[in-house]
């Protein structure tokens, strides 16, 4: 036989079942509270490494910029540095072959070394041409010099090869007399020559003597992979 619980038994029945409600209320507002910061802890965690990793390339596309700026600074400078040097150095090239193509009138001032010089360039034509009769293209005022030079060469390149070489002094069609001096050696009827009077040697020497010139005026070329 059950008895009906007195107001003191009913107030403290439904004060048990409040404290066991809000208990379950604090737990399970902690398990909240416990699961929000560990989402809230791993958004933040994913989102600071998004934010470095957004910075860490965009730093690197900056420095990669930066660095092929300064490349290129680098490249542009150094071009302009050896160009400038390079002009330079061509200039005192063609300052020191200007002078010497002023200084060539006077090359046939010594007689002796003129003659001797001019001997040996109408040697070379004979080995060159290695024929029977060649004739000879000289200023007039050399005339003379060039006859015994001629001769002088004829011997000897008789001597060396066997053979004898009739050489013909071309009065009628002299050199001009703003040359510098040298011979034209002709051959084959007429038909080859060999330019040696001394404006074209010299333009020779510009060309085969231009390694040398710079090697002795600027020094070796630390940069070049073969060498002559």
């Amino acid at each position: 036989m059950s008895h009906a619980m007195s107001d003191d038994q009913v107030a403290e029945e439904l004060k048990k079942m409040t404290a066991f409600i809000r208990q379950e209320a604090l737990e399970k507002a902690r398990e909240i509270q416990i699961k929000a910061d560990e989402e809230f802890a791993i958004e933040k965690s994913k989102l600071v490494r998004q934010e470095t990793a957004s910075i860490d390339s965009a730093y690197a596309k900056k420095h990669k910029q930066a660095s092929m700026s300064q490349q290129v600074t680098r490249s542009t400078l150094a071009n302009k540095t050896r160009l400038k040097v390079l002009g330079r150095g061509q200039e005192l090239l063609d300052d020191l072959f200007e002078k010497v193509r002023n200084e060539l009138s006077s090359a046939s001032k010594d007689a002796s070394k003129y003659e001797e010089m001019c001997r040996g360039l109408v040697l070379e034509g004979l080995y060159a041409l290695n024929e029977n009769k060649v004739a000879l293209r000289a200023r007039q005022q050399d005339f003379k010099t060039v006859k015994s030079a001629a001769e002088s060469a004829k011997q000897e390149y008789t001597e060396n090869i066997g053979g004898k070489v009739e050489i013909i002094l071309d009065e009628k069609n002299p050199l001009p007399e703003s040359s510098a001096g040298g011979v034209f050696i002709i051959g084959g009827s007429g038909k080859i020559d060999i330019n040696n009077t001394l404006e074209e040697r010299l333009k020779l020497s510009e060309t085969d003597a231009l390694p040398l010139v710079r090697r002795t005026l600027f020094g070796q070329n630390e940069n070049r992979k073969f060498r002559d």
